[in-house]
């Protein structure tokens, strides 16, 4: 049987380890176990493994093969939907403590990088650009949010000034986050997974999970062997498929696309970002870009609901590469590749456990690189017993998607349509 592969992406051409760990071919016991070897499922597994527990990593695939390994590269902070939407919705006292967290996930990320010297490109600082005056406004009540929240190290730009960082006309102006950053997203989870082997964890990859059975000692089965331990976690977000009925009907895979060019001369990176930051815009659908650590331009964006072919995903994106930077005309792509995230009704992330010993964190909504990083910590500290941070994610309510399966994908592109054309209209 062949070994499972990476998709088509420059990450995984240019990956650092491209070693294949062996899959599960035997009975074994482990204090944790842990279903899927991305950011949520390798945080976890690290924090507990620096806490001595015996951790073993099941992965169906390949190390990263989820959005870990296909994203956009971005420390963005906070969660999908911004603490002043959780305190109005949820309360007062919600909203305060997922404040205390918001950005906690970025100080993880640079902190595994520091300690275990992984090497994946780490860039510094990254800017929200608007499209319009509207989108500008959101900024500066952004900015004073967070800034009530404890997080100062922003700035505002105006239309001129965000041209000393994007050399594009197309936007109003944005908000400089100088603690954000980006990074190679693959190479990330794969020096995350050599950290917790250097501890003594041990990762399988092929080895899908078929069946988890609940008891005081769970028991977690692939194809050819069995994990007993004394607790499970869940991390298998987007790409868990099946496994647990009642998480899968919680949430909807959606997916995005990007593309990558070939390199890029010193005098067009300087053009384009002179400053190396990352970019974001403040879309509904949004697009998202920044230069790979050898100056190619990694562009992407978009929603949608089911895999592309890679000569469509370069057709989708760049027209928009374009509409930004319009001097890349005939410029050669080499690498476009699409992957899944895993989006709620409310667009918040879903904490759980399934009886008193298997627990889930799922649905950052296209969120995921620093609250999966979060996550790990508060998954960590849960199972060690201190779960008041936990159990204030579990306490967010965890709703269906209305109509189901059969019409859950028609109603949220109905609403990604809806919110496309306000952000048309400036509206």
């Amino acid at each position: 049987m062949a070994a499972p592969s990476h998709t088509t992406s420059y990450y995984a051409a240019s990956a650092n380890d491209k070693n294949i760990r062996p899959a599960l071919s035997e009975q074994i016991t482990a204090d944790i176990c842990v279903i899927g070897a991305g950011y949520t499922g390798l945080s976890t597994a690290l924090h507990l493994a620096e806490s001595g527990f015996k951790v073993v990593v099941l992965e169906g695939s390949r190390i990263g093969f989820g959005a870990s390994g296909r994203n956009g590269g971005q420390i963005v902070h906070s969660f999908s939907r911004d603490i002043d939407f959780i305190e109005k919705h949820y309360g007062k006292e919600t909203g305060t403590e997922m404040g205390k967290m918001a950005f906690e996930g970025g100080k993880i990320i640079r902190h595994f990088i520091s300690k275990y010297g992984i090497q994946c490109d780490l860039k510094e600082a990254g800017i929200f650009a608007a499209c319009n005056a509207k989108q500008l406004q959101e900024m500066e009540s952004k900015k004073q949010l967070w800034e009530a929240h404890g997080h100062t190290q922003l700035e505002m730009l105006s239309a001129d000034s965000i041209q000393q960082h994007v050399g594009s006309t197309r936007y109003e102006g944005g908000l400089l986050d100088k603690s954000g950053g980006h990074f190679h997203p693959l190479n990330l989870v794969l020096g995350e997974a050599a950290a917790l082997e250097s501890l003594g964890g041990v990762i399988y990859e092929d080895s899908e999970v078929t069946r988890v059975e609940e008891g005081g000692k769970a028991k977690v089965h692939t194809k050819n062997g069995c994990v007993t331990a004394d607790f499970v976690v869940v991390a298998g977000n987007a790409y868990l498929g099946g496994l647990i009925p009642k998480l899968e009907q919680k949430a909807m895979p959606c997916g995005t696309q990007v593309i990558t060019t070939a390199p890029l001369s010193e005098a067009q990176q300087k053009e384009l970002l002179p400053q190396d930051n990352c970019v974001e815009d403040c879309n509904y659908l949004l697009d998202y870009f920044r230069l790979s650590g050898d100056g190619r331009l990694i562009y992407g964006g978009g929603v949608t609901y089911g895999a592309r072919e890679p000569s469509k995903i370069e057709s989708l994106i760049v027209p928009n590469m374009l509409k930004t930077f319009p001097q890349l005309k005939g410029v050669k792509v080499d690498y476009a590749w699409t992957g899944n995230f895993l989006l709620t009704l409310m667009r918040l992330p879903q904490f759980g456990r399934i009886g008193t010993n298997i627990y889930y964190a799922q649905g950052y909504s296209g969120h995921g690189i620093t609250s999966s990083h979060l996550a790990g910590k508060v998954l960590s500290d849960a199972i060690q017993g201190q779960a008041a941070r936990y159990d204030i994610f579990a306490s967010l309510p965890q709703y269906p998607f209305p109509g189901g399966r059969t019409f859950r994908i028609p109603y949220t592109a109905m609403g990604a349509w809806y919110y496309n054309m306000r952000d048309k209209l400036g509206v």
